[in-house]
């Protein structure tokens, strides 16, 4: 019996957490402390008799450079300091292009860039990767293989200085020179 009850209460759990089985979307109060955005007032007044809900407000901006915000930015309920569209970040200097090797970090990604080195010696080209760490928006899903555009802002972390800002294209190969 015991079992059984605990069979159903795994199930149950897999039903309320949120997009993509991940539980951090499916409630914004998920850590020790209280989950806000810093621009947004939560304690407004109520009006009597007004009986319409008002939704949420929600701080959200445009990164610029071309890219767009996602819908999931504008009305979801996440809350991510680290995010270029609803936290405290800004996108400046290089926008880097690479392919998607890990996803086992929190809300963190690796990404190797492979590209061609010259020998002088042999008139020919080796190919060489570099790999760096990402931060990833829970507006964006990720998944190994993926094909992303990064951009610089200021240190996160010890190793991460970039932010994902698009996904290009979706899994084709894992550690694949597609390039050349």
């Amino acid at each position: 019996v015991v079992s059984t009850k605990m069979k159903s209460s795994r199930t149950s759990d897999t039903m309320s957490q949120g997009k993509a089985g991940h539980p951090a979307y499916a409630d914004p109060q998920n850590e020790r402390a209280f989950m806000k955005q810093p621009t947004v007032f939560l304690n407004k007044k109520a009006r009597l008799g007004a009986g319409v809900k008002v939704k949420a407000t929600r701080f959200f901006k445009s990164v610029g450079l071309g890219f767009k915000t996602p819908l999931e930015a504008k009305e979801g309920t996440y809350i991510d300091k680290k995010c270029p569209w609803t936290g405290n970040i800004s996108i400046r200097g290089k926008l880097l292009r690479g392919v998607v090797v890990s996803t086992k970090m929190k809300r963190t990604v690796v990404i190797r860039r492979d590209y061609l080195h010259y020998i002088k010696k042999y008139n020919r080209y080796e190919k060489r990767h570099k790999n760096l760490s990402a931060h990833v928006s829970p507006a964006l899903t990720v998944k190994e293989g993926d094909q992303v555009v990064v951009g610089q802002c200021r240190p996160l972390s010890k190793t991460v200085r970039f932010n994902v800002l698009q996904i290009v294209s979706s899994a084709a190969g894992k550690k694949s020179f597609q390039k050349f």
